[in-house]
């Protein structure tokens, strides 16, 4: 597959068909033609990747209401052997599906994945007060299990709408989400492999832990970007699960690593914490141009690092070309 995952080799993602982590992957040029093997769960769809059974993986890392998918977020920080090779952004709409004559009335037991009950839990409230919650590992697997035969696990799901008119379930309720405009992020991940090609509307993920606990540790992390000034769009804490209050940041950077800042940045990051990992840079779903000044932009550092050597070669430079 090429930098961009834009080949027809085979893909996992979180599954069964018709969760919106499939909806991102169909985004992908030629995913669609491909082998798509559907996980149940990101450990696992991560885990073909790293077994060869497969090219790269689809897989939700955050969402608008909710914020990071842990099990995302947890997994590719422990391994060394993944990279994030693309994003995808995808509209959430949820609908209360439930088996053809089942009322509303009828419900109390609601099964779908955690951060789709977490957008929707205004709803719930208020229309099904005393409705219990059960966990599932996907939106789309707690609708799918409706119509399989009885006895049935629970009395509705919620789902994508797709979900409901693929299998002609009922549709109790529509557009439930508590906020209106709701997305969920995916990246695709792959093993390491050459990145992707700088567009000028990059990201870049990082996993940086904490070296050791002091005043002032989160600020050393966080000047080594404001200094080189590359912005940030996320950043998370996530325990380690060596000890209680021993966490790591997950962090998505604006810019490339062949930006020379983006590079610097993670050079000082390196020099704090050694243990700090490179997730990959890939193109921005959104297409965003940072705005960058002209002190921060390649061509300062490189007239920076000219000046160094020539003051090393005893020579006098002056470089006062306004840029």
């Amino acid at each position: 597959m090429s930098p961009d995952g834009s080949s027809d080799e085979s893909y996992a993602y979180l599954g069964p068909e018709l969760t919106f982590t499939e909806s991102a992957l169909l985004t992908v040029p030629g995913a669609a033609q491909a082998r798509r093997v559907p996980a149940t769960s990101v450990n696992a769809a991560l885990q073909l990747v790293l077994d060869g059974e497969v090219g790269a993986a689809m897989v939700p890392i955050e969402n608008s209401v909710e914020g990071g998918v842990t099990a995302t977020l947890d997994a590719i920080a422990v391994s060394d052997e993944l990279r994030i090779i693309r994003e995808v952004v995808v509209p959430v709409r949820f609908n209360l599906l439930a088996r053809p004559g089942t009322r509303l009335e009828d419900v109390h037991l609601v099964a779908t994945h955690s951060h789709a009950i977490a957008q929707c839990r205004g709803w719930v409230d208020e229309h099904l007060p005393a409705a219990e919650y059960l966990p599932s590992s996907s939106t789309a697997a707690a609708g799918v299990a409706l119509t399989g035969p009885g006895p049935w696990p629970w009395d509705a799901a919620i789902c994508a709408p797709v979900v409901g008119e693929r299998y002609g379930l009922a549709v109790l309720a529509e557009d439930i989400g508590d906020r209106t405009g709701a997305v969920t992020r995916f990246v695709l991940v792959s093993r390491p492999r050459p990145l992707p090609p700088r567009t000028g509307s990059d990201k870049t993920t990082i996993v940086v832990p904490l070296p050791d606990d002091h005043p002032g540790a989160l600020m050393e992390i966080l000047g080594q970007f404001s200094a080189r000034g590359v912005n940030l769009s996320r950043i998370e804490s996530r325990p380690t699960g060596a000890y209680l209050g021993d966490y790591f940041f997950s962090i998505d950077a604006e810019g490339h690593l062949e930006d020379a800042r983006v590079a610097d940045a993670l050079a000082g990051l390196h020099r704090i914490s050694p243990a700090t990992r490179f997730l990959g840079s890939y193109p921005r779903a959104d297409d965003g141009i940072p705005s960058v000044p002209r002190h921060h932009r390649d061509q300062a550092f490189e007239d920076a690092d000219r000046w160094i050597r020539s003051l090393g070669a005893g020579k006098i430079q002056s470089d006062t070309a306004e840029r």
